[in-house]
Parts: C-alpha cells; sequence; structure tokens
C-alpha cells in the first residue's frame, strides 16, 4: 500500500500516516492539492492531509478542492494533539532569543501567536508548506539567525534543537487528518467507536427557512451533527453550500432517510464519506 501525505517528512501529517499505516509506503507532497491529485489519479492509494484545527477551524483548501476538484471520499480521520516547539539550528542555539526569522505553516504561527507576540514582537516571520518545511529551511541555512516552529519528529528528522517546548497558546490544541480515497479503492482501516457521516447539502434556493428545513431532517431523526460549516459555492456573490458531520456511520434506515427527505426539499445531496475516527 503507498500512502501520500502533505510533506516533507516529519510533518504533524507524516505522524498521523505513520500511526495509521504502520507497513504502508508513504510518499511525502509539496502540497495539498498535489497529494489529493495523486489520490485521483491512482499514483497512491491513499491522500492525508489536514482536514481542521481545533484552534483555526477548517482548512479550506482541502475542503474546496474534495468538493471542487476531486473524485475522492473520506474513508477515515486521525485526530491528532498539536504540540508546537521553537527550533533552531544547533550552531545557533546559545542566541535563539536574538533569532532574526520564524517560520513555519501559517496555522502554526497563528497557533504561537502570543508566545511569538511576547517574545519575538517584531520580528518577521515566513511562511512555509508546513511545520517540517520550515524545519528543514532551518538546517539547510545554519548561517542564519533563524527558528521553526515545528514538532518534535522534526527536530529529529532535521538534527535540529529544541529552545523552547510548548509554545502554543491554547493547551487543547488538535487537527483532524482526513484519509482520502476512490470510492472503490480497497483500504483496510481498523474500525473504531466513534464513526461520522459527513454530507455536501446544496440548497434549492435563498429563500427564508430553507436551512432549518435542513437542519429539521436531522433533530426529528435524532442524529446529532458534530459540525455545520458553509463555503462559498464559487459561483457568485451570496452562493453557498454546507458541510455537516453527522456522529453516525451510515446505516439502512436514519440516514439515508434524512437524505431523502433532504433531495424531496429540492436539496442536492452528496456524501463524502461515512468512515471511522481514530485517536492518536
Amino acid at each position: 500500500m503507498i500512502i501520500g501525505y502533505l510533506g516533507p517528512e516529519a510533518t504533524f501529517t507524516d505522524y498521523a500516516a505513520r500511526q495509521l499505516f504502520k507497513e504502508a509506503k508513504r510518499i511525502p507532497f509539496v502540497s495539498i492539492p498535489e497529494c489529493m491529485d495523486a489520490a485521483s489519479a491512482g499514483e497512491i492509494d491513499a491522500a492525508i492531509v489536514p482536514l481542521e484545527n481545533s484552534i483555526e477551524g477548517s482548512v479550506n483548501l482541502t475542503i474546496d478542492y474534495l468538493v471542487h476538484e476531486t473524485n475522492l471520499q473520506i474513508i477515515g480521520e486521525a485526530v491528532v494533539p498539536i504540540r508546537q516547539h521553537l527550533l533552531v539550528h544547533r550552531d545557533n542555539i546559545e542566541k535563539w532569543m536574538e533569532a532574526e526569522l520564524i517560520c513555519s505553516h501559517p496555522h502554526a504561527l497563528a497557533q504561537c501567536h502570543k508566545f511569538l507576540h511576547k517574545e519575538f514582537k517584531g520580528i518577521p516571520l515566513e511562511d512555509m508548506s508546513s511545520t517540517a518545511a520550515a524545519a528543514k529551511y532551518v538546517k539547510n541555512h545554519p548561517e542564519q539567525n533563524i527558528a521553526a516552529i515545528a514538532n518534535s519528529l522534526a527536530a529529529e528528522e532535521y538534527e535540529l534543537v529544541t529552545a523552547k517546548q510548548n509554545i502554543h497558546d491554547y493547551s487543547y490544541n488538535h487537527t483532524v487528518f482526513a484519509v482520502l480515497a476512490k470510492e472503490n479503492q480497497d483500504i483496510h482501516m481498523a474500525q473504531t467507536e466513534e464513526s461520522k457521516t459527513s454530507l455536501m447539502i446544496t440548497l434549492p434556493s435563498d429563500r427564508a427557512g430553507a436551512l432549518h428545513q435542513v437542519l429539521s431532517a436531522f433533530s426529528w431523526r435524532k442524529l446529532n451533527l458534530s459540525k455545520i460549516e458553509s463555503r462559498p459555492m464559487k459561483t457568485g456573490l451570496g452562493r453557498y453550500f454546507f458541510i455537516i458531520d453527522i456522529n453516525l456511520k451510515m446505516d439502512d434506515v436514519l440516514v439515508p432517510g434524512a437524505i431523502a427527505e433532504l433531495e424531496a426539499l429540492g436539496c442536492t445531496v452528496k456524501v463524502l464519506g461515512s468512515y471511522s475516527s481514530h485517536k492518536i
């Protein structure tokens, strides 16, 4: 089995891939779209990409690309605790507080805003494609007094020194990573007690009470929703679709009944996946 993930090696996505598919061959990709495209083209069996962070919210690129650009389905998810550390080259450990640049993924920089504002106020921040890419950059530029925000796996992989541990602003910081594959792809994943079904719902028209009718289809069936989120259709202002997560795997009665009711109301419904949720 070949698993693609947002690279380079030692990203949080790589960590999720290692935990979910211990025996699989892992291939890093430089961007979320490239990773998902590879899964769509059959170059890899599945793609693992970030979907949502408990602090920064949804990764819109993943959602939009899944909906608009691919034929992939969500076949599983991993919930990973995020621990951010300040990493520097070993040559600069004695002067880490004088760092002239801090680099990381935009979400990681945002997750450490309080620390950066207090300790490195006025110091430039540079966005990277991933936390591991930032660590790799620091490793390759020992002549510069710069620091990366990344995880302990990246510190080990790129031989960096941890100048400051756990610099994230909030102790409860988790990221959900989605496992994506083509519908007919035969990939075995362990079943867990927690399951979800994700739907994309487009309302029939912009009329009063339409969303209320949609939610009622779930409410009277006592289907618990863990997420409801709107995203632009990209066809004009004021046109949105909704992503809804149901805390139940696809069954024979309740979820199909809700979908049938929504379609009777004139909604367009697409099942993005029905899958197990893995806590790592």
